[in-house]
């Protein structure tokens, strides 16, 4: 494996630490909760936050904040460092060199909604001036999904950049008695008119397959194979401010699509996803979040099982994935229609092996429902609410995030698949 900047982490811990050491005054230090990093875009935050040894809790000074400034600097692959405090958080705002850094990452992942997954990751910056190329990759034996990225910054002025997407994935579900498979390749241009404003416009191409549909599947999945092969339309709105390790924070991102443009499959796809955060003291957090989806034919087209959306497992606690909404001999159907919200208060329990834990409760409540055709009423495609409550955990092992839960539905609907536990984790080497 490469890394972007090989000697970034290795030499510096050590240094700074007999730095600080000898910078050791009498004057009045502080110690930060957080370590929150700004202005990085290429490498990576966590390299970055403990560069120079872990800041988070460490009472320092404006000397000890001044060497830090200078060990990163040192590392060559910064045009400017800054390091300061701003309430109770240590803000670390860099300007990176423009280099020419490749990254390579293969791991191992487990999240509950796939289970094992082989992943792959390649990054390079620069390879054509001031264009950013991202390729990834997951494999396992029910999912499979590719992407690749490339972003090309101030293409047409200060404000104007230019996208290509290509994407894809394969899925055989051991719970959907169907596979489908998914490809598409989208160009965008996106315009930040200030900083925390993004609008996108794409214009794209999909090919979208609903294939090997066993015999004892619901009639109306029979009835849906097949493909549509077509251009669609894309436009997205992305608002944020602040980072998670603000005291607050607010995003919100809109997306609409209009897919199979000029067949007589049109469809109008709107998704939303709204999440928030506010502090509640020093250690605790209310974290709150909206998702949201409207799938609509054109021209009295009736959407497919490839239109529609699923719900469930890391998406909505307490149920399995694609574990609730309208069903037939034994198939959900997903709905073209459906919302999902999340509420959790999060708090710090303390460290463990030096790194921060923290414990939640939550609530997530919601549902998924509406079919263009019920089979001539045989299928129940009501919007029946659903909600769970649960206790999440979150922390690292070894330099490997891991976070898991542990949820119980209190509404629920006969014929909803339960998932009590919830795990997600992923190392990188």
């Amino acid at each position: 494996m490469t890394q972007p900047y090989p000697s970034f982490r290795a030499a510096f811990p050590i240094a700074l630490l007999a730095g600080l050491t000898t910078l050791a005054q009498p004057v009045m230090g502080r110690v930060y909760q957080t370590v929150e990093v700004r202005g990085a875009e290429f490498v990576p935050e966590d390299d970055i936050r403990l560069t120079c040894g872990d800041l988070q809790g460490i009472d320092l000074d404006a000397l000890q904040l001044r060497s830090v400034e200078e060990c990163l600097m040192s590392t060559g692959v910064f045009e400017s460092v800054s390091v300061a405090g701003q309430g109770d958080a240590l803000v670390i705002d860099v300007t990176e060199v423009e280099t020419r850094p490749g990254r390579i990452d293969v791991g191992v992942a487990w999240v509950s909604d796939h289970g094992l997954t082989g992943t792959l990751a390649y990054e390079q910056f620069n390879l054509i001036p001031d264009a950013f190329l991202g390729i990834k990759s997951s494999y396992n034996r029910e999912h499979r999904s590719y992407a690749v990225n490339l972003y090309h910054k101030e293409t047409f002025g200060p404000a104007l950049h230019f996208g290509l997407d290509i994407a894809g994935e394969r899925s055989s579900f051991d719970d959907q008695s169907f596979s489908t498979r998914r490809d598409l390749a989208e160009a965008y241009l996106a315009w930040t008119p200030q900083d925390d404003l993004r609008l996108e416009f794409g214009l794209g191409y999909r090919d979208h397959r609903l294939f090997d549909v066993t015999a004892t599947a619901s009639p109306l999945l029979r009835a849906e194979r097949g493909k549509v092969s077509a251009p669609f339309l894309h436009f997205a709105a992305d608002y944020q401010q602040g980072t998670e390790e603000d005291r607050q924070s607010f995003s919100v991102r809109l997306d609409q699509y209009v897919w199979n443009i000029g067949t007589g499959s049109g469809v109008a796809e709107t998704r939303l996803d709204a999440r928030s955060r506010f502090a509640l003291g020093e250690k605790s957090a209310l974290l709150v979040g909206l998702q949201g989806g409207l799938v609509a034919g054109r021209s009295d087209y009736e959407t497919t099982v490839l239109d529609r959306g699923f719900i469930g497992g890391e998406g909505f606690r307490g149920f399995a994935p694609r574990g609730l909404g309208p069903a037939d001999a034994g198939d959900k159907l997903g709905g073209n229609r459906y919302v999902v919200g999340s509420v959790e208060v999060r708090r710090a329990l303390g460290k463990l092996s030096d790194n921060p834990v923290h414990g939640g409760i939550f609530m997530d409540f919601g549902s998924v429902w509406s079919l263009d055709n019920t089979l001539n009423g045989t299928i129940d495609d009501a919007a029946h609410f659903r909600s769970s409550i649960g206790l999440s955990v979150t922390f690292d092992v070894a330099k490997v995030p891991v976070s898991l839960y542990l949820a119980t539905p209190v509404k629920h609907r006969p014929g909803d698949k339960r998932q009590i536990f919830g795990l997600s984790a992923a190392a990188r080497f």
